[in-house]
C-alpha cells in the first residue's frame, strides 16, 4: 500500500458555537489515502480541540510510521485496525482516519459498498438525519432553523436561557427537537429543565452532565422523564460498559472511538445491553459522513449533518432529503473526490 495525506480547513456556513462559549469557524481535518494497485480508499479525521488532538499531530505521527503503515497486507480491516491500534496508541483520531481508508479499500477490493460487508440492508425505513442549530442569540437561531425546513433539530444548549430559547423554536415548528448541553448542566439544572423541555416536544437528552459526573448521571438517569444519550461519557469501547445504567444509549463517533472497527463492536454491546445506539458527526465534510451513512441499519438514531453545515467539501456521494440520506451504493464508502 501507499499512504498519502493533507490537511483539510473547510469553512462553516455559520460560525458553530457549544456550551461553554466555544466558537469556531472552520473545521480542520485530516484527509489520507490508501492505494492499492488501481483501488484508492479515503479516510478523515476531523481535529477537535477538546479532545487534544491537532492534524499537526496527525501528520507527524503519521510520517513517522509511515513505512509500517504501508507495509501491511491488507487482507482484513479489522486485523489492520488493530495493527494500527498498537502502532499509534495515543492517537485514536489518526486511527480512525486510516481504519476509514482501509475499509474503503477493501469494499472496493470486493466490490461491495460497507453496509453489504457487514451484512445489512438499505432500506426507506432507515433513521433521518438531524439538522444541528448550534447556540447563538434567539433570533439567530430562529433564523438559522427557519433557513433550514428540516424534520428533526438538534439543538445545542447549555446557557442560563435554554427554555427561553426553546420555547422560541416551538413557535416556529412542529419538528421534533433533540438537545445536546455538551456537558454543559449541573445536575440541579437538568432535573430542573428536562421536565420542562419534554413539555416542549423533545425526544431525548444528549450528555447532560459533565462527562465523568457518574453519580449525578446515575440519579438523573431514575429521574428523567426523557432518554438521556452518552457522548463526552461514551468514547471508547471500554466506556459502553460504564454508561449502562447511567444513560439509556450511546452516540458513537466515529473520529473519538478510533473507527469503523471499534464502532461495530460497540453496537453489539451496546445492543446486548438493550441500549439504544446513535452516530454523531463531528464536522465531518462527506468523506467522514459517508462512513457514517453506512451504519444507518444499525443505528436508532443519527446526527449526520457534517457536509449540511460546512460551505465547502471534499467529495461527493451523500445526499439529503428533508433528513432522508441516500448513497450511491458503490463499493467502499461510494464516493467520489472532488
Amino acid at each position: 500500500m501507499i499512504v498519502d495525506y493533507k490537511q483539510s480547513n473547510l469553512p462553516f456556513e455559520h460560525p458553530f458555537t457549544i456550551s461553554n462559549g466555544r466558537t469556531k469557524t472552520h473545521q480542520t481535518a485530516l484527509i489520507v489515502q490508501l492505494s492499492l494497485g488501481h483501488y484508492k480508499g479515503t479516510g478523515e479525521a476531523p481535529a477537535i480541540v477538546y479532545y487534544n488532538i491537532t492534524v499537526e499531530k496527525m501528520i507527524a505521527d503519521l510520517i513517522s510510521k509511515k513505512t509500517m503503515v504501508e507495509k501491511f497486507a491488507l487482507t482484513d480491516p479489522e486485523r489492520y485496525w488493530h495493527y494500527l491500534h498498537h502502532l499509534f496508541p495515543d492517537n485514536p483520531f489518526l486511527v480512525c482516519a486510516l481504519d476509514m481508508a482501509a475499509w474503503d479499500l477493501f469494499g472496493q477490493m470486493n466490490n461491495k459498498p460497507l453496509y453489504k460487508l457487514w451484512n445489512t440492508e438499505w432500506s426507506d425505513n432507515l433513521p433521518v438525519t438531524d439538522f444541528t442549530i448550534g447556540i447563538d442569540t434567539i433570533e439567530k437561531m430562529v433564523a438559522k432553523m427557519n433557513a433550514k425546513p428540516w424534520p428533526v433539530y438538534k439543538i445545542k444548549l447549555g446557557t442560563s436561557e435554554d427554555i427561553e430559547i426553546m420555547k422560541s423554536l416551538r413557535k416556529h415548528t412542529d419538528a421534533v427537537f433533540r438537545i445536546d448541553a455538551n456537558a454543559g448542566w449541573t445536575l440541579e439544572e437538568a432535573l430542573e429543565k428536562i421536565p420542562q423541555l419534554a413539555e416542549l416536544g423533545v425526544e431525548f437528552i444528549e450528555q447532560p452532565l459533565a462527562k465523568d459526573n457518574w453519580k449525578g448521571m446515575k440519579v438523573l438517569f431514575e429521574k428523567s422523564v426523557l432518554p438521556l444519550i452518552a457522548d463526552e461519557s461514551c468514547v471508547f469501547e471500554q466506556d459502553v460498559q460504564k454508561c449502562f445504567q447511567h444513560f439509556h444509549g450511546i452516540n458513537i463517533k466515529l473520529t473519538k472511538c478510533s473507527g469503523l472497527t471499534p464502532a461495530l463492536r460497540m453496537i453489539r454491546e451496546a445492543r446486548a445491553l438493550n441500549m439504544k445506539v446513535m452516530m454523531g458527526s463531528m464536522n465531518e465534510c462527506t468523506i467522514g459522513s459517508a462512513a457514517i451513512a453506512h451504519f444507518l441499519p444499525q443505528l436508532d438514531y443519527v446526527d449526520l449533518d457534517g457536509p449540511l453545515l460546512l460551505s465547502e467539501d471534499h467529495a461527493v456521494g451523500v445526499e439529503y432529503n428533508f433528513g432522508k440520506v441516500t448513497l450511491t451504493h458503490q463499493p467502499g464508502l461510494g464516493i467520489s473526490l472532488q
